[in-house]
């Protein structure tokens, strides 16, 4: 029997992208994300995974991570996945351990979707052809012209249900609530995201006052980390409300004590984060033992695939910024087509083609220097 290909390099770097103008959420204010690339190459083929990190997620990889890879199989993308984990034992797994492992796990996949010439999304063995994606936006920073801009562009353009922050002001979120709903219409539905901006009780509050505008999703109404808080506004929030967290979630630890917990309706999880598509799956596998649905938080053109080949998925975040630099950084880079997204069958992989020479005025660290 023909042996399976050996990994022989891998490379990694960064591109740091300004926003179009400063953003900001209920506890955060940003001008830039940064995008961290991981390129793996055995057989002849390169398989490309990201994160969206700081560049210290590049040198954890660069110096720890990818040396101990180079000969493994390159088919054998759990057992890697068992190795990084054994790697970073001493570092902790939250954070940026679990950022590095997910692009470089998501590269894998990449890699052995080409390496078989099939996509990632047939790889998982596809439970659906697409999936859900929800416009996601309307920053705190905008102007209300602006929101009714953007949500009104997405309604158009066929978008079943948008997402807006909120969290900075909570007289002003009620207005800016109201606003959205008008510019969307009644037939799209309305999610709302506080980043945990809330207290408990003004969270509750809120919850019943956003039900006047139809909001069916309430995402970190507390902190993620307030599990008796979110079980709170769950158990007494407004019927039809569902409550969704767990963007932060690096193993399925955390998943799982949420769901134990009763803090949510819907399970979120980011394979950017969560330590690559591996990490997303055992998500996947938690929310099929609890009966929970399970929700993608940003990186649409990864999310997708991942999306349909997992069991108790029903939405992909189709966040305004990872859509920006996914468009700038790959051809192949997912657009929605009538409020869904279709992962690309076709193309080996994820179907993505890194432009480098579009993204080489953004890079701010290579492994090749």
């Amino acid at each position: 029997m023909e042996s399976s290909p050996r990994i022989e390099r891998i490379q990694v770097s960064v591109y740091t992208v300004p926003t179009e103008s400063p953003e900001s959420d209920g506890t955060f204010q940003w001008d830039k994300t940064s995008l961290v690339l991981v390129e793996v190459i055995a057989g002849g083929k390169k398989g490309i995974g990201y994160s969206y990190a700081d560049v210290a997620t590049a040198h954890l990889i660069d110096e720890s991570l990818a040396p101990m890879l180079i000969g493994h199989d390159a088919i054998a993308n759990g057992g890697a996945w068992r190795k990084m984990l054994e790697q970073i034992r001493n570092l902790g797994r939250p954070g940026i351990s679990s950022m590095a492992i997910a692009a470089i796990d998501n590269a894998l996949w990449d890699l052995k979707g080409k390496l078989l010439n099939v996509s990632v999304a047939a790889l998982l063995g596809l439970v659906r052809t697409q999936i859900m994606a929800y416009g996601s936006g309307g920053f705190t920073s905008y102007s209300d012209s602006k929101l009714r801009e953007q949500f009104g562009g997405w309604a158009e353009a066929g978008f079943l249900a948008v997402k807006m922050k909120i969290g900075r002001d909570a007289a002003a979120d009620i207005e800016r609530v109201r606003a959205a709903r008008a510019a969307i219409g009644p037939k799209v539905q309305l999610f709302v995201d506080a980043n945990g901006a809330y207290t408990r009780k003004q969270a509750l509050e809120q919850a019943h006052r956003f039900r006047e505008s139809d909001v069916t999703w309430f995402e970190e109404p507390v902190s993620s980390d307030d599990l008796e808080g979110l079980h709170l506004i769950r158990d007494q929030g407004p019927p039809g409300m569902v409550v969704a967290a767990g963007e932060y979630g690096y193993d399925s630890w955390y998943f799982r004590r949420m769901l134990e917990a009763g803090a949510v309706d819907v399970l979120q999880a980011d394979a950017t984060r969560c330590a690559g598509i591996n990490g997303f799956l055992l998500a996947d596998a938690l929310c099929a033992s609890h009966s929970m649905p399970l929700s993608a938080h940003t990186s649409p053109s990864i999310h997708a695939h991942a999306c349909c080949g997992a069991q108790r998925a029903i939405n992909v975040e189709y966040f305004y910024d990872h859509v920006r630099i996914e468009k700038m950084a790959f051809d192949g880079a997912l657009e929605v087509t009538k409020g869904f997204l279709y992962p690309d069958r076709s193309r080996p992989g994820f179907g993505l083609v890194f432009k480098e020479t579009d993204m080489q005025r953004y890079r701010v660290y290579n492994s090749l220097k």
